[in-house]
């Protein structure tokens, strides 16, 4: 059965950078183990299949899939998908900003989509409430898995693990020669976080408000240009070590040493005690087709 099958660049408005993306926009009936095969088929960081919802008040499901396992929640994957259906249609359009409700594995989280003349031009996902959890990697360790030293490290910031809705490590930098040197052994790195982490989010300070970032993954893609999870991530790490104000937006650029340059926005709200993270981007369609099922 053909199923209609559409690439996108998402962190980006411009079609060759940011980080790409597949999504089936008609997933339903299609078994888990064929949609995994799908992703493994596409290759990207992830794929993303839309269903039809099994919660009354959300407008989609989405399923996240990696080349090798299923996600509760990813960032370019969400933000990619959520303009696709802008532009086809399915979010009803409108000047300003549209508010739906998606359903994926973590849950039912909003999601808003800003329209202007009439075309979706950005979209913000709201992520889960952060959780923080102590990095117990060996320093040396580490750095030598990202090609780096001990003293490349933030002296004042601890590595520590952050999930808003995934776990990743946040590998706070001294400054952007740092990160400029990174030169990931992937099975050294894979070894040290995959119990707790998905991915090592390097970063180095730029500007007030301002973060460049490496995603840097311990399997076969090495690198991801984009890394909305870990950007949210990233946000409430820097509130809850007071280098971000609460409502401050934060830029992070990534994927520029993979010439695939990619622009991430994050704002931090409290709920509670909780810091929650809104992470923003665009998107462009590069590719439409069909793809058989």
């Amino acid at each position: 059965m053909r199923r209609r099958l559409y690439t996108l660049d998402v962190f980006t408005n411009r079609a060759y950078a940011g980080n790409p993306l597949a999504v089936i926009a008609d997933g339903d009936g299609i078994p888990t183990d064929r949609m995994q095969a799908i992703a493994r088929e596409m290759n990207l960081a992830e794929t993303v299949f839309v269903q039809r919802p099994s919660h009354n008040g959300a407008l989609a499901r989405l399923r996240i899939f990696t080349t090798t396992q299923e996600l509760p929640l990813a960032g370019h994957p969400v933000v990619g998908t959520w303009f696709l259906l802008a532009m086809l249609g399915v979010v009803p359009h409108n000047e300003g900003t549209v508010r739906v409700t998606q359903e994926v594995a973590a849950g039912l989280l909003p999601v808003d989509v800003h329209f202007e003349n009439g075309r979706p031009a950005r979209v913000t996902m709201t992520q889960k409430p952060a959780r923080f959890f102590p990095a117990r990697v060996p320093t040396r360790a580490l750095t030598e898995a990202l090609g780096l030293r001990p003293t490349d490290l933030h002296p004042k910031l601890p590595l520590e693990y952050v999930s808003t809705g995934i776990f990743n490590l946040m590998v706070p930098l001294r400054n952007r020669a740092a990160l400029k040197r990174i030169r990931l052994d992937i099975h050294a790195l894979a070894h040290l976080i995959s119990e707790h982490g998905t991915l090592a989010y390097c970063f180095a300070a730029g500007r007030r408000g301002e973060v460049f970032a490496r995603g840097m993954v311990p399997w076969a893609l090495y690198e991801d240009p984009a890394t909305g999870s870990a950007a949210g991530s990233l946000g409430a790490y820097l509130v809850q070590h007071g280098k971000l104000q609460l409502g401050e937006t934060l830029e992070i650029l990534q994927g520029v040493e993979m010439g695939r340059n990619s622009e991430i926005q994050v704002v931090v709200e409290r709920a509670g005690t909780k810091l929650v993270p809104r992470v923003s981007g665009s998107a462009v369609l590069v590719v439409e087709g069909h793809l058989d099922v």
